[in-house]
């Protein structure tokens, strides 16, 4: 036995986690909006592979060393506000008659969304702080299988996530398309996209641990 209780309150839980905009939410969002919805997709998927490798960390005990070393934090973190002021920054530089991604075909769009995602969502030290302490109150001291149970509730968390942020992506990339048929709005929305990762990565950066 993986030594899993309460398994039913770990699902609500992570709903109510995943439902609260964070970090990953307005990349996802600014990534749809900027490049349409398979590159939306794409960060979405890219993220939930960032959270896969957060959940292996943490299954690892790798996760201990960003709660217990104040030096570790801090790298991780101001290299992942850095990753972010330079998405901002690009987007804020891009051409001011077409949005970013627009002229991009589907496969050379997907993959940079998904690298930056997973770059993301790694370079947060955040998410692996909340694996290693949300996850062992679910999981018995007793357990003969921490690792199996560590990995069975990050991969429900994971799923759980890629169902909302897809739908997320869906919904902003939607919202592109009226944005395109409207083509004076695409200056707009360089700014607003390269604001937005701007802000993120300044959020980071000064957000104590």
């Amino acid at each position: 036995m993986l030594g899993i209780h309460h398994y039913w309150l770990f699902v609500a839980t992570a709903i109510v986690l995943i439902l609260t905009p964070g970090q990953d939410t307005f990349f996802i969002l600014g990534r749809s909006i900027a490049s349409g919805r398979a590159a939306g997709i794409a960060a979405a998927l890219g993220v939930s592979a960032g959270t896969v490798v957060h959940t292996c960390a943490a299954a690892l005990g790798l996760s201990a060393l960003l709660a217990t070393s104040p030096y570790a934090f801090m790298a991780v973190k101001f290299a992942g506000a850095a990753y972010l002021l330079y998405i901002g920054v690009r987007a804020l530089l891009t051409r001011s008659n077409e949005l970013p991604g627009a002229r991009a075909s589907g496969e050379s769009g997907r993959w940079p969304a998904f690298h930056q995602g997973i770059v993301t969502n790694l370079l947060n030290p955040k998410v692996a702080l909340f694996f290693l302490a949300l996850m062992p109150q679910f999981i018995s001291a007793g357990s003969a299988n921490k690792v199996g149970a560590f990995l069975v509730l990050g991969l429900s968390f994971v799923i759980l996530g890629l169902l909302w942020c897809t739908t997320l992506a869906v919904g902003a990339a939607y919202l592109r398309g009226v944005l395109l048929r409207r083509p004076s709005l695409a200056s707009w929305m360089n700014r607003v996209a390269g604001v937005m990762f701007i802000a993120l990565g300044v959020r980071l950066a000064t957000t104590r641990q």
